[in-house]
């Protein structure tokens, strides 16, 4: 399971303006702001970046300048694959350390659309058991009871993140990871083809 949720494009302008530096070239700019307040690329700007994309990573600085934030919620299980993209990336996320015992743990916090319903079970039960020791816990703040939580939460456990990266970092994880064996990375790859002017900088590119 993965949703993706307050999703946000923007600098698009200020990018592409730098990517007329090189050439002095701002007097071709084309490029508009709609009634939606959406920014809008022309011709001459599209077919600009559509060239230095394809041209590779070394002319393709305009990308590192378009920022993408979202939210993402998923099992820890993806982000531990997530957290291999380090640079330019940056997250904030729920603290399992700090409030996983201020609410009961159940199963709607967990990834289970791959359990048949005996296994979905065994997860419930597992759940049950640690559902127990988080009252213990909130009961006596005995320490020992908080790591018990934490060293059982299995990796179907989802957080919460906020993420920023750019258009760049997309390219390498689109196309690193789009065929990957995990579900979630299919999920991930079709958001990404949904952000502006994906299938001409982003799904196309490498």
């Amino acid at each position: 399971m993965i949703k993706f949720s307050n999703a946000s494009v923007y600098n698009f302008e200020n990018a592409i303006r730098g990517a007329r530096n090189p050439m002095n070239s701002w007097d071709k700019i084309d490029s508009f702001y709609n009634e939606a307040g959406d920014y809008v690329l022309g011709e001459n700007d599209l077919k600009l970046a559509r060239g230095l994309c394809v041209a590779g990573s070394d002319h393709r600085k305009f990308m590192r300048q378009i920022f993408v934030s979202v939210d993402i919620n998923a099992p820890m299980y993806w982000w531990k694959e997530y957290d291999t993209y380090k640079v330019g990336t940056a997250a904030n996320s729920t603290s399992t350390m700090h409030k996983i015992h201020s609410k009961p743990i159940e199963l709607a916090d967990f990834s289970y659309d791959h359990l048949d319903a005996p296994t979905t079970q065994v997860l419930q039960n597992f759940i049950n058991d640690i559902e127990k020791i988080r009252l213990t816990y909130n009961q006596t703040k005995d320490k020992g009871d908080w790591y018990k939580i934490i060293q059982l939460l299995p990796s179907s456990y989802n957080q919460l993140r906020t993420c920023t990266m750019n258009y760049e970092n997309l390219v390498a994880m689109y196309h690193a990871r789009k065929s990957h064996k995990l579900q979630e990375w299919h999920e991930f790859a079709k958001w990404v083809e949904t952000l502006p002017y994906a299938e001409h900088l982003i799904t196309t590119i490498k």
